[in-house]
């Protein structure tokens, strides 16, 4: 089994003061992080458009994993360490909220070649939506998406900031 490397403190970034004490608290270099947030918040455009949203969502959730069109793309991207819906501020703002390996270009482009119809459809019920069919339109949707993510407030915490889904799988295979 691999054992999950240490981060070491990066003295290209400045540590962050513990609240309340002047004692810096370590921070991993950002560099070695392989893992990355998306916190993506999407205005939904009516509250007909939210029952419906809801509706497709939780059926396509509720099917079998093995069916479940996107639990079949987040395992099949290989990049993902978890991923959910919320909906937020009174069913008027949906939440995709990720953690993936790599740049976010290539997350999106994985996602676009193996669910670019579910987008359409989730995209087609928020107010400000990129031009769609999704697949079509890589570049829109891409900006859409930078746009529309809040950041983390640094650090993002990972228990394995080094590690990939892929090494997280062989090291679970491992033992």
């Amino acid at each position: 089994m691999t054992e999950p490397s240490t981060p070491t403190p990066s003295t290209s970034e400045p540590s962050t003061p513990t609240p309340g004490t002047s004692e810096p608290i370590p921070q991993p270099a950002k560099a070695k992080r392989v893992q990355n947030p998306l916190t993506l918040i999407m205005t939904i455009k009516s509250p007909a458009d939210y029952e419906e949203l809801y509706k497709q969502l939780t059926g396509i959730q509720a099917l079998p994993p093995d069916e479940n069109p996107l639990n079949k793309a987040l395992i099949a991207t290989q990049v993902v360490h978890f991923a959910r819906f919320v909906f937020l501020e009174n069913n008027t703002k949906m939440a995709v909220i990720t953690a993936y390996d790599g740049s976010l270009g290539a997350y999106v482009n994985a996602f676009v070649d193996k669910v670019g119809p579910i987008f359409d459809l989730l995209l087609s019920h928020m107010a400000d939506a990129p031009p769609l069919p999704v697949e079509q339109h890589r570049k829109e949707f891409l900006q859409y998406i930078e746009a529309h993510d809040v950041p983390v407030i640094e650090p993002f915490f990972s228990a394995y900031p080094t590690l990939t889904v892929l090494d997280i799988l062989s090291n679970a295979e491992d033992s």
